[in-house]
């Protein structure tokens, strides 16, 4: 998975404040946001938690992708992020994360 383009979306907490990002390496991506290598919005808003992911094949449909996510209503995000993890839980613990703390 090191190189797959992927869009994701990243949170606060459950239900809190939500990024919709793509990139070319996911894994790469999520320790760029916990370690705070990212400056600005998910920075200044401690959005670190992988609650949602998907896998593209170019990086073309991924990008479409993430435009389209980020024209939707908040409310359609967190059904999304919500049908397949409903506890909200990281799931870049999946990968070999740390826990986030609480």
């Amino acid at each position: 998975m090191d190189r797959q383009p992927a869009v994701y979306i990243v949170a606060s907490d459950r239900n809190g404040t939500i990024y919709v990002g793509v990139t070319s390496n996911l894994l790469g991506r999520i320790y760029q946001h916990r370690s705070g290598e990212i400056e600005g919005f998910t920075e200044r808003y401690h959005v670190k938690r992988l609650v949602w992911f998907e896998l593209h094949e170019r990086m073309e449909s991924a990008i479409l992708r993430e435009k389209q996510l980020k024209n939707w209503r908040r409310a359609w995000k967190l059904a999304l992020v919500e049908k397949d993890n409903p506890t909200w839980r990281d799931l870049a613990e999946d990968f070999g994360f740390d826990p986030l703390p609480q």
